[in-house]
């Protein structure tokens, strides 16, 4: 049998990632769980969370109240990707020996856990050379594809009795 192994990220993480891009996609408006929810099809309470977390590391700024919402807490040039996943991934454990829990029984003298070790942190030293800006260089197309302004403009449409 051939099995495919993936290095795969927390949902936790790519959700933060994805909501630091919709924040930085929205720079002048506080975006609401609720929005971010429905704009990634992700449920509110994991989001929640997610915010909860960005906003203890400085990444994002919460605005409570009737009008309240969330921003970016930094300029998106000064979000490293690599920290955002170190801050949500901190234990990045790819193989069982590496997770605290667990149990190998050839882990003292296996090379595999020191290669492991080795790979994640070259993934970690790529992801540190891109910024939240990098990542929202297509911001016409990333909007677009998220549907951001037009609902501005359907807004403008009903106001304007159109």
């Amino acid at each position: 049998m051939f099995y495919r192994f993936l290095m795969r990220l927390a949902f936790s993480t790519d959700y933060a990632l994805r909501l630091l891009m919709l924040l930085g996609l929205e720079p002048d408006r506080l975006v609401t769980i609720e929005e971010a929810s429905a704009r990634f099809c992700i449920s509110k309470n994991h989001l929640m969370k997610v915010a909860y977390q960005l906003g203890q590391a400085d990444y994002l700024e919460t605005v409570r109240g009737r009008n309240g919402g969330l921003r970016l807490g930094k300029a998106p040039d000064r979000i490293v990707v690599g920290e955002v996943v170190r801050t949500m991934e901190p234990d990045f454990a790819v193989v069982e020996c590496e997770n605290p829990t667990g149990y190998c029984k050839i882990a003292p003298s296996c090379v595999l856990r020191s290669a492991m070790r080795e790979a994640v942190r070259a993934f970690l030293t790529k992801l540190d050379e891109y910024t939240l800006e990098d990542l929202l260089r297509p911001k016409s197309r990333l909007r677009a594809l998220l549907g951001i302004g037009q609902q501005r403009a359907l807004a403008e449409n009903r106001v304007d009795g159109h």
